[in-house]
């Protein structure tokens, strides 16, 4: 196995290893065996970069185009921004990456085509994500954006006020475009293998805050929310040889399937499809959701 390390996955548990949990820990067991549970962590965390490796590259499949062409009609235009879970890194093929799933779920439901565009980027922190949006032609309307990104502010160190304050200027810079929005929060780390306890236990909590901030905040701006360690995180932890790629780091195109099945119920809503949604989901009130121009863009209403 190559064991050079992406920086995505060094910087996460370079982070918390060095961070994760160490003052919560100092105050329980006293100094010094803080100092000893921090050089835990550091070893670990070693451990853990040398087993995962990069294996997989830095560039996700490009599978953007319009899925679905037989149904006819005017292709329902789906955005996905993000990180490497949104730009599909980790899936063999095209059809495997998280988007062409999404895709291909939202055309079987509405009888119509969708036109996937993927701006997300492998790396991206919630910072990055602007850009991503700024990169689209100034004309794009879509019709639905799926955001799925906060890996990457955990591995960075990045302050949850400040992923959060980002978050919601990008669901709002969406939404003058139009857009409904569907945010899938930070996915449960603690499910990485390679993640020896403690590190995983003090991971997992981290990215639960991340999620729970990321939830509160797209709510408060009239997304929809997609909890993904409570949706599809058991699956990831029962199945792990199944749900992961050969990196035991990112999702396997069997990973994207049921990430995307799990999130597919909110984006239905988001469209106009559907009323209601099963647990983990998570509805804007109705006058937070509607976008100047709702009742024209919710294509499951017409």
């Amino acid at each position: 196995m190559n064991t050079a390390k992406t920086s995505e996955e060094a910087r996460w548990l370079g982070m918390v290893a060095a961070t994760a949990g160490v003052a919560g820990a100092v105050g329980v067991v006293g100094a010094a065996a803080g100092a000893g549970f921090v050089t835990l962590l550091k070893r670990q965390a070693a451990h853990a970069r040398d087993v995962i490796g990069k294996p997989l590259g830095e560039e996700a499949i490009d599978a953007d185009k319009v899925y679905k062409k037989t149904y006819g009609g005017t292709p329902v235009e789906l955005l996905v921004l993000g990180d490497s879970i949104a730009a599909g890194l980790g899936a063999e093929t095209k059809g495997g990456t998280l988007g062409a799933r999404l895709a291909k779920g939202i055309a079987k439901a509405l009888l119509r085509p969708v036109r996937l565009r993927t701006a997300a980027v492998v790396g991206a922190e919630t910072s990055m994500v602007p850009a991503q949006v700024e990169s689209l032609p100034d004309d794009y309307r879509p019709d639905v954006a799926v955001v799925i990104v906060g890996g990457n502010d955990v591995t960075h160190r990045v302050p949850q006020k400040d992923s959060a304050r980002v978050l919601g200027e990008v669901i709002d810079a969406l939404r003058e475009r139009g857009a409904e929005v569907v945010v899938g929060t930070c996915p449960d780390v603690g499910a990485v293998r390679p993640l020896p306890q403690p590190l995983r236990s003090l991971g997992r909590r981290i990215a639960r805050q991340l999620a729970e901030g990321q939830r509160e905040t797209a709510l408060a701006r009239g997304a929809y929310v997609v909890s993904l360690s409570d949706v599809v995180g058991p699956f990831f932890i029962t199945n792990p040889d199944e749900m992961f790629a050969i990196d035991h780091f990112h999702p396997s195109a069997m990973g994207y399937k049921r990430t995307a099945k799990a999130m597919l119920p909110s984006i239905l809503a988001a469209l106009g499809h559907v009323e209601r949604v099963p647990f983990g989901h998570h509805l804007p009130e109705p006058a937070e959701s509607a976008h100047p121009d709702a009742d024209a863009g919710r294509v499951g209403s017409s």
